[in-house]
């Protein structure tokens, strides 16, 4: 099961908060998923049949909900993210079995996670989905262990990764104790959008190349760290960390 709860005499031995990107970063999820979990939400929320889909590479679901009501002439969306959240929830519940079918595991990913976990490390993310969809793909395809969705950045929290990087910060000291300053908060993303806000928040950007983005790309973006997949990880981070 994911871990929720810390006891308080580990709290002071935690040094590092590690925070993941999931889609092309742990696992990529075919098949159209994402848009059937948007369409299952749209014609839930607004009784009509989803047209045209916003965006999604890269980008928060507050963001995506927002341009997609709007491309589909639904004014005041804001007054909508509420019931489209919870919509969005039971979607991706609805699809797990689908993720299983079409979902992988990226190269890497499972052992990247294991080796945070033998060191002094809380777990969690920053992502552009919504707390049940992430716990939902992650889950699904055998990654929740060790990672305490509790104290992650969400789709919800905002349009603005670096304000992602910040709430999961700030949840995580306030559940742990640590306040997790600077660089001893990493985050690990494959978008130039990720290394923005991991550097805008003073967190070190760990760029892995296994999305749509080249090396090169995340490079520019600022990336203290660039690795071709996570199978890297381990000893690239492993030797900036100081594990």
């Amino acid at each position: 099961m994911p871990t929720t709860d810390a006891a308080p005499s580990e709290a002071a031995s935690l040094r590092h908060l590690i925070l993941w990107d999931i889609d092309h970063t742990l696992v990529r999820i075919g098949g159209g998923v994402s848009r059937a979990i948007y369409e299952r939400a749209f014609l839930r929320v607004t009784g009509k049949p989803l047209g045209d889909l916003a965006d999604m590479s890269g980008r928060t679901d507050r963001a995506i909900i927002a341009e997609t009501l709007c491309l589909n002439g639904i004014d005041g969306p804001e007054a909508l993210f509420g019931d489209f959240y919870a919509a969005l929830a039971t979607g991706a519940e609805q699809l797990a079995d689908r993720m299983c079918e079409v979902g992988t595991v990226l190269p890497g990913a499972r052992e990247a996670i294991a080796s945070c976990a033998t060191q002094r490390s809380v777990q969690s993310m920053v992502t552009g989905n919504i707390r049940p969809i992430a716990m939902t793909k992650l889950n699904a395809l055998g990654l929740g262990d060790g990672l305490d969705f509790s104290v992650g950045g969400y789709g919800d929290d905002g349009s603005d990764r670096t304000d992602l990087v910040r709430q999961a910060r700030r949840r995580a000291s306030e559940k742990y104790g640590d306040t997790f300053a600077g660089r001893r908060t990493v985050v690990v993303g494959d978008t130039p959008h990720d290394i923005r806000g991991a550097l805008d928040a003073g967190a070190l950007a760990v760029g892995v190349a296994s999305g749509r983005s080249t090396p090169g790309e995340l490079s520019e973006a600022g990336a203290d760290i660039v690795l071709t997949n996570l199978s890297e990880f381990a000893e690239r981070c492993g030797e900036a960390l100081g594990w």
